[in-house]
């Protein structure tokens, strides 16, 4: 559990992770290390979790310290309410929870099972960049007002380098995805072009039309000519 630090010491414990956070090689593992370090830095948080809520209000844990938290996004989700639903809908950057006791008018279906499973208090943060919104960072306590003004600061600055760090990661994976796609389209190509004795164009051709008769992408067109040889739909 987050221990109660000054100033200048929370200063530096966030310069280390935004380090650590850079330095992950996955998106997984740079959502993981957001969730140790909530837990780790932030007074009175002893479990923490990122959710994610889809366009169909669908939500995703796409991190979590225990299975506490799964089961709150989880209830949350069923319920159709409660304060990490309403801060990744309602775009809210910040909110907390006092005392989840307190809380049965807001949240009348979410409140009774956040307390069976425990929850005492909580607090939460969106997770924003330029680019949007990528997810909301909650912090549980099992004791009703663990968090605190000074509380509330750290979680603030720590979800601010979070996002920023979790926005490159994704960035990062996202052109590693393309790079990718793009020379295994290279090499499909380069296939269709020796089985068929045809021309860069008219290769390109047949990859497209291979695409649209099956309606399946084209990335995935190219993986299958790559890894069986075969181009679907041929003759």
């Amino acid at each position: 559990m987050g221990e109660q630090r000054t100033g200048e010491e929370l200063a530096v414990a966030v310069a280390r992770m935004s380090r650590i956070l850079l330095a992950q090689p996955t998106v997984q593992s740079t959502l993981d290390e957001i969730v140790r370090h909530a837990v780790d830095l932030v007074e009175g948080c002893e479990e923490a979790g990122i959710l994610e809520l889809d366009r169909q209000a669908e939500v995703r844990t796409l991190a979590a310290s225990s299975d506490l938290v799964v089961a709150s996004d989880r209830a949350q989700e069923e319920e159709r309410e409660g304060p990490c639903f309403d801060a990744a809908r309602k775009l809210h950057e910040a909110y907390r929870i006092a005392d989840m006791n307190e809380s049965q008018s807001r949240w009348s279906r979410y409140a009774p099972r956040a307390r069976k499973l425990g929850v005492g208090s909580m607090m939460g943060f969106l997770l924003w960049t330029e680019e949007g919104t990528l997810g909301a960072l909650d912090m549980y306590s099992s004791r009703p007002r663990a968090f605190t003004d000074l509380s509330e600061n750290a979680g603030w600055i720590l979800a601010s380098h979070a996002a920023v760090a979790l926005s490159s990661a994704r960035s990062t994976a996202q052109l590693h995805t393309a790079m990718e796609t793009r020379s295994e389209i290279g090499e499909a190509l380069g296939i269709i072009m020796e089985r068929y004795k045809v021309t860069g164009d008219q290769a390109w051709d047949i990859l497209k039309e291979s695409s649209q008769q099956r309606n399946v992408k084209l990335r995935d067109v190219a993986h299958t000519i790559v890894t069986t040889g075969e181009i679907p739909g041929a003759r």
